[in-house]
């Protein structure tokens, strides 16, 4: 397993992790897929994982999921559950002649074990820095996507473009049907 190889990956594997399944098909349907997904994530080779380490990561994506939408104080106590029960006190290590980089798993962590204690130490360390309200949940009535928004105002709501433009769109619509409903009624 690699390490943490900068400060925001953990988090950015947070919300991979928690999108891999919305309302759209569930991605880590294989281990194949799972594989591919540490890959994309940049694990280097060798990765090899089996229908129970898709199992266990499956798992642990639905352990860190609340933290983007539970109360501060349930997701400071999700998070610290996952940090006690999976992270280990950081080490440097420079294994297999990569570059010296941070550990924060123990060296025989399984892949769900490394992504849950990576994942909780990026949602923390981005929470200490910018408050859980940063974590957020699409606000699009159709989507299950998580995002992180480091904005000091928070004015995001969605998670893409696409979700804000297709909500007010049906926002739209539904005036409009409204408005005409109302005209024909009189």
């Amino acid at each position: 397993m690699e390490a943490l190889q900068t400060p925001d990956r953990g988090l950015h594997l947070a919300v991979a992790l928690v999108n891999t399944r919305t309302h759209d098909p569930e991605q880590l349907v294989s281990p194949a897929a799972l594989r591919r997904f540490l890959l994309h994530h940049g694990e280097l080779e060798p990765v090899d994982v089996d229908a129970a380490d898709l199992a266990a990561m499956i798992a642990v994506r639905e352990r860190i999921r609340p933290a983007f939408h539970v109360p501060p104080d349930a997701a400071a106590a999700l998070v610290n559950d996952l940090l006690a029960a999976f992270a280990v006190r950081p080490y440097l290590s420079d294994h297999d002649g990569t570059a010296w980089h941070l550990h924060a798993t123990r060296p025989d962590a399984s892949w769900a074990e490394w992504a849950a204690a990576t994942a909780a130490l990026g949602i923390a360390t981005f929470a200490a820095a910018h408050g859980f309200a940063a974590l957020a949940l699409c606000a699009a009535e159709d989507c299950e996507r998580v995002f992180v928004n480091p904005a000091p105002r928070r004015v995001r709501l969605f998670c893409t473009p696409t979700c804000a433009s297709r909500t007010r769109v049906a926002s739209f619509r539904a005036r409009r049907k409204g408005e005409s409903q109302e005209g024909e009624q009189m």
